[in-house]
Protein backbone atom coordinates (compact mmCIF):
# COMPACT_ATOMS: atom_id res chain seq x y z
CA UNK A 1 0.00 0.00 0.00
CA UNK A 2 2.98 2.29 0.19
CA UNK A 3 4.01 1.86 -3.11
CA UNK A 4 3.44 4.97 -5.41
CA UNK A 5 1.98 2.27 -8.00
CA UNK A 6 -0.47 0.74 -5.23
CA UNK A 7 -3.61 -0.20 -6.59
CA UNK A 8 -6.52 -0.69 -3.94
CA UNK A 9 -9.07 -2.69 -5.48
CA UNK A 10 -8.30 -6.22 -7.20
CA UNK A 11 -10.22 -5.37 -10.64
CA UNK A 12 -8.02 -2.78 -11.27
CA UNK A 13 -4.72 -4.41 -11.17
CA UNK A 14 -6.15 -6.75 -12.91
CA UNK A 15 -6.83 -4.65 -15.75
CA UNK A 16 -4.11 -2.21 -16.04
CA UNK A 17 -1.44 -4.14 -15.26
CA UNK A 18 -2.11 -8.19 -15.50
CA UNK A 19 -4.50 -8.04 -18.32
CA UNK A 20 -2.07 -9.26 -21.33
CA UNK A 21 -4.54 -8.06 -24.18
CA UNK A 22 -6.97 -5.44 -25.44
CA UNK A 23 -8.38 -2.89 -27.38
CA UNK A 24 -7.53 -0.06 -29.12
CA UNK A 25 -9.69 2.15 -30.97
CA UNK A 26 -8.54 4.63 -34.12
CA UNK A 27 -10.88 5.67 -37.14
CA UNK A 28 -12.68 9.07 -37.06
CA UNK A 29 -15.35 10.52 -34.45
CA UNK A 30 -18.41 9.06 -37.25
CA UNK A 31 -16.62 5.71 -38.21
CA UNK A 32 -14.76 4.52 -34.56
CA UNK A 33 -13.48 1.50 -35.88
CA UNK A 34 -11.24 -1.25 -33.01
CA UNK A 35 -7.95 -3.56 -33.08
CA UNK A 36 -7.33 -6.09 -31.18
CA UNK A 37 -3.74 -5.94 -29.65
CA UNK A 38 -1.47 -8.61 -27.95
CA UNK A 39 0.63 -6.66 -25.14
CA UNK A 40 2.02 -9.83 -24.09
CA UNK A 41 3.87 -7.96 -20.81
CA UNK A 42 4.61 -11.54 -19.55
CA UNK A 43 6.00 -13.32 -23.03
CA UNK A 44 9.68 -14.54 -22.48
CA UNK A 45 12.01 -11.88 -23.47
CA UNK A 46 9.57 -9.01 -22.74
CA UNK A 47 11.20 -8.01 -19.49
CA UNK A 48 14.71 -8.29 -20.62
CA UNK A 49 13.54 -6.07 -23.55
CA UNK A 50 11.93 -3.81 -20.93
CA UNK A 51 15.17 -3.22 -18.85
CA UNK A 52 17.01 -3.19 -21.86
CA UNK A 53 15.26 0.00 -22.59
CA UNK A 54 16.26 1.35 -19.36
CA UNK A 55 19.71 0.42 -19.47
CA UNK A 56 19.74 2.02 -22.97
CA UNK A 57 19.23 5.40 -22.16
CA UNK A 58 21.50 4.83 -19.20
CA UNK A 59 18.93 5.16 -16.14
CA UNK A 60 20.43 4.93 -13.25
CA UNK A 61 19.10 2.41 -10.88
CA UNK A 62 18.53 4.51 -7.82
CA UNK A 63 15.97 6.52 -10.51
CA UNK A 64 14.14 3.57 -11.34
CA UNK A 65 11.46 2.89 -8.43
CA UNK A 66 10.54 6.66 -9.39
CA UNK A 67 7.41 5.56 -11.69
CA UNK A 68 7.51 9.69 -12.73
CA UNK A 69 10.90 9.43 -14.01
CA UNK A 70 10.47 5.01 -15.09
CA UNK A 71 7.10 6.57 -17.46
CA UNK A 72 8.75 9.92 -18.86
CA UNK A 73 12.59 7.23 -20.06
CA UNK A 74 10.46 5.19 -21.63
CA UNK A 75 8.00 7.40 -23.41
CA UNK A 76 11.14 8.66 -24.48
CA UNK A 77 12.82 5.36 -25.71
CA UNK A 78 9.84 4.27 -27.55
CA UNK A 79 10.10 6.41 -30.63
CA UNK A 80 13.42 6.32 -32.05
CA UNK A 81 13.92 9.75 -32.21
CA UNK A 82 17.17 11.07 -30.33
CA UNK A 83 17.77 7.84 -28.92
CA UNK A 84 18.01 5.29 -31.02
CA UNK A 85 14.55 3.82 -29.50
CA UNK A 86 12.30 1.15 -30.02
CA UNK A 87 9.78 1.97 -32.98
CA UNK A 88 10.50 4.89 -36.17
CA UNK A 89 7.83 6.64 -37.38
CA UNK A 90 6.67 6.79 -40.33
CA UNK A 91 3.17 8.90 -41.95
CA UNK A 92 5.03 8.56 -45.19
CA UNK A 93 2.81 5.99 -47.13
CA UNK A 94 5.87 4.42 -48.17
CA UNK A 95 6.51 1.12 -45.94
CA UNK A 96 9.15 -0.79 -48.23
CA UNK A 97 12.29 -1.04 -45.91
CA UNK A 98 10.04 -1.82 -43.03
CA UNK A 99 6.68 -3.01 -41.78
CA UNK A 100 3.30 -1.36 -43.25
CA UNK A 101 2.36 0.49 -39.02
CA UNK A 102 -0.93 -1.53 -40.03
CA UNK A 103 0.05 -5.10 -39.40
CA UNK A 104 1.64 -5.58 -36.22
CA UNK A 105 -0.80 -7.02 -34.10
CA UNK A 106 0.75 -6.74 -30.86
CA UNK A 107 4.01 -5.10 -29.24
CA UNK A 108 6.15 -8.95 -28.36
CA UNK A 109 7.68 -9.12 -31.94
CA UNK A 110 8.67 -5.55 -31.87
CA UNK A 111 10.49 -5.53 -28.17
CA UNK A 112 12.24 -8.55 -28.97
CA UNK A 113 13.56 -7.53 -32.42
CA UNK A 114 15.05 -4.38 -30.46
CA UNK A 115 16.31 -6.39 -27.88
CA UNK A 116 18.18 -8.31 -30.46
CA UNK A 117 19.53 -6.06 -32.85
CA UNK A 118 19.74 -2.72 -30.91
CA UNK A 119 18.32 -1.34 -33.47
CA UNK A 120 15.66 0.50 -33.96
CA UNK A 121 12.42 -1.51 -35.52
CA UNK A 122 10.67 0.28 -38.80
CA UNK A 123 7.70 0.77 -38.20
CA UNK A 124 5.05 2.63 -36.40
CA UNK A 125 2.92 5.25 -35.63
CA UNK A 126 0.63 6.55 -32.77
CA UNK A 127 -0.94 3.29 -31.56
CA UNK A 128 1.49 1.24 -31.96
CA UNK A 129 3.99 3.48 -30.04
CA UNK A 130 1.05 3.49 -27.12
CA UNK A 131 0.44 -0.72 -27.19
CA UNK A 132 4.50 -1.06 -26.78
CA UNK A 133 4.67 1.84 -24.24
CA UNK A 134 1.27 -0.55 -22.38
CA UNK A 135 3.57 -3.23 -22.83
CA UNK A 136 6.96 -2.08 -21.34
CA UNK A 137 5.16 -0.33 -18.46
CA UNK A 138 2.64 -3.13 -17.25
CA UNK A 139 5.29 -5.19 -17.92
CA UNK A 140 7.40 -3.07 -14.94
CA UNK A 141 4.05 -2.82 -12.74
CA UNK A 142 3.16 0.28 -13.58
CA UNK A 143 -0.64 0.33 -14.37
CA UNK A 144 -1.01 1.50 -17.81
CA UNK A 145 -4.05 1.79 -20.32
CA UNK A 146 -4.12 3.30 -24.13
CA UNK A 147 -6.14 6.38 -24.72
CA UNK A 148 -8.17 7.04 -28.08
CA UNK A 149 -9.02 10.99 -28.67
CA UNK A 150 -10.83 11.98 -31.64
CA UNK A 151 -10.43 15.16 -33.39
CA UNK A 152 -7.08 15.38 -31.97
CA UNK A 153 -5.22 19.33 -32.03
CA UNK A 154 -1.43 19.18 -32.49
CA UNK A 155 -0.11 22.37 -31.10
CA UNK A 156 3.17 23.13 -31.98
CA UNK A 157 4.38 26.45 -30.67
CA UNK A 158 2.63 26.05 -27.15
CA UNK A 159 -0.35 28.19 -27.84
CA UNK A 160 -2.44 26.31 -26.73
CA UNK A 161 -4.65 26.83 -29.66
CA UNK A 162 -4.30 25.51 -33.50
CA UNK A 163 -3.48 28.33 -35.38
CA UNK A 164 -3.60 29.12 -38.77
CA UNK A 165 -1.30 32.30 -40.29
CA UNK A 166 -2.30 34.37 -43.73
CA UNK A 167 0.01 37.35 -45.27
CA UNK A 168 -1.39 40.69 -45.43
CA UNK A 169 -2.93 39.09 -49.33
CA UNK A 170 -4.55 36.10 -47.50
CA UNK A 171 -1.87 33.58 -48.24
CA UNK A 172 -1.20 31.27 -46.06
CA UNK A 173 2.66 31.45 -44.52
CA UNK A 174 3.39 27.67 -44.66
CA UNK A 175 6.24 28.38 -42.49
CA UNK A 176 4.27 29.06 -39.70
CA UNK A 177 1.36 26.56 -40.12
CA UNK A 178 2.85 23.86 -38.49
CA UNK A 179 -0.44 23.25 -36.15
CA UNK A 180 -2.74 20.50 -37.09
CA UNK A 181 -5.91 18.25 -36.43
CA UNK A 182 -5.51 14.72 -36.57
CA UNK A 183 -8.45 12.23 -36.60
CA UNK A 184 -7.51 10.15 -33.99
CA UNK A 185 -4.46 10.03 -32.13
CA UNK A 186 -3.22 7.46 -29.02
CA UNK A 187 -1.76 7.78 -26.13
CA UNK A 188 -1.31 6.24 -22.62
CA UNK A 189 -2.25 7.14 -19.24
CA UNK A 190 -0.45 5.70 -16.29
CA UNK A 191 -1.68 5.22 -12.58
CA UNK A 192 0.40 6.55 -9.63
CA UNK A 193 0.82 8.50 -6.75
CA UNK A 194 2.32 12.16 -7.63
CA UNK A 195 4.50 12.96 -4.12
CA UNK A 196 5.86 15.68 -6.20
CA UNK A 197 3.22 17.95 -6.89
CA UNK A 198 0.54 19.82 -4.53
CA UNK A 199 -2.15 17.78 -3.19
CA UNK A 200 -5.18 16.64 -5.70
CA UNK A 201 -2.30 14.98 -8.60
CA UNK A 202 -2.75 11.31 -7.44
CA UNK A 203 -4.20 9.21 -10.59
CA UNK A 204 -3.91 8.72 -13.99
CA UNK A 205 -1.31 10.83 -15.89
CA UNK A 206 -0.88 11.32 -19.77
CA UNK A 207 2.32 9.94 -21.48
CA UNK A 208 2.83 10.24 -24.85
CA UNK A 209 5.44 7.90 -26.67
CA UNK A 210 4.94 9.67 -30.13
CA UNK A 211 7.72 11.59 -31.23
CA UNK A 212 6.14 15.34 -31.36
CA UNK A 213 7.76 18.30 -29.71
CA UNK A 214 10.88 18.48 -26.93
CA UNK A 215 9.05 18.28 -23.69
CA UNK A 216 11.22 20.14 -20.72
CA UNK A 217 14.18 19.00 -22.93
Amino acid sequence: PDDHVYMEKTSDLNEYVLNESGRIFYGTEDQIAERSWNYGQFDPGVLEASLYILDRRGMPHSARGDPVMVARVVSAMVNSLDDNGVLVGNWTGDYTQGTNPSAWAGSVDILRAYHGTGAPVRYGQCWVFAGVMTTVLRCLGLPTRTVTNYNSAHDTDVSLTTDIYFDENMRPLERLNTDSVWNFHVWNDCWMKRPDLPAGYDGWQVVDATPQETSSG
